[in-house]
């Protein structure tokens, strides 16, 4: 189980550089790796440790250009919109977001993430899409009680790489 601390980005990646104004799934380099079959690992914190315990084959990242948007919306009395304003979330909001994903893996006994990337991962085993492998982990959890969710889905992921 690692982050690849080491590692380096998907080579797609290293032709971009600098801060973008898009969000991270309509960056170009996230878009080229989706039609390759990548897909970005899942944002919910239940599954924040997946791209730890991916195959190292099939999972990857990019350096994270993206900018995280505020929108604040104005209404009146009736509820109707008055006005909207998007502006990019300031660094301490940012470090939040972060806080709660190193706080959920901290719970499961794991390091916190390198900061600055956006994993992608390929299905494995038999499974046409990510969801599709978190809805089979999510089976085997029903049928499998277990207090440690990472290795008993390094495990099974691993399983399936192998038959792949």
């Amino acid at each position: 189980m690692s982050w690849d601390e080491d590692g380096t980005p998907h080579p797609l990646a290293q032709r971009r550089t600098g801060r973008s104004e898009l969000e991270a799934d309509r960056l170009p380099e996230m878009r080229e790796l989706e039609a390759l079959g990548w897909e970005p690992a899942p944002e919910d914190l239940r599954w924040v440790f997946l791209p730890y315990v991916w195959p190292p084959a099939a999972r990857t990242w990019i350096p994270d250009r993206s900018t995280h948007w505020a929108v604040d919306t104005a209404l009146d009395g009736h509820g109707h919109i008055t006005g909207v304003e998007c502006a990019p979330l300031p660094e301490p909001d940012l470090r939040g977001l972060d806080r709660e994903a190193d706080e959920a893996l901290a719970a499961l006994g794991l390091p916190p993430r390198p900061r600055g990337r956006l994993w992608l991962l390929r299905p494995v085993g038999p499974f046409p899409t990510v969801a599709a492998v978190l809805a089979h982990l999510d089976a085997l959890t029903a049928t499998t009680p277990t207090t440690d969710l990472p290795t008993l889905a390094r495990t099974e992921l691993a399983a399936l790489h192998a038959s792949s």
